[in-house]
């Protein structure tokens, strides 16, 4: 059970201030707290329900060093992305 504490408590300090909060703040300022919240909770269920699922199949079949340093280097190329202005 600590496993998913530590999982929350990577997930949600990566998550402060990231775009996906400044976009629900937006989201709230239009729509009320409770649909952006609502909202936000639905995206992020689901884009991480396919993150787990994808994550589970790939790990079966790829070692964890392949797929940690995989995930960096997606890291480091959607930052260089953001900084030249193409995401």
């Amino acid at each position: 059970m600590k496993e998913v504490l530590y999982v929350f408590v990577a997930i949600f300090l990566a998550e402060l201030g990231d775009k996906t909060q400044l976009a629900t703040i937006a989201f709230a300022s239009k729509y009320g707290w409770i649909k952006a919240f609502l909202g936000a909770v639905f995206g992020l269920v689901s884009v991480n329900l396919i993150g787990a699922i994808l994550g589970d199949k790939i790990g079966d079949a790829l070692p964890f060093e392949l797929i940690h340093k995989g995930a960096g280097v997606l890291f480091i190329l959607f930052g260089i992305l953001m900084l030249l202005g193409k995401l």
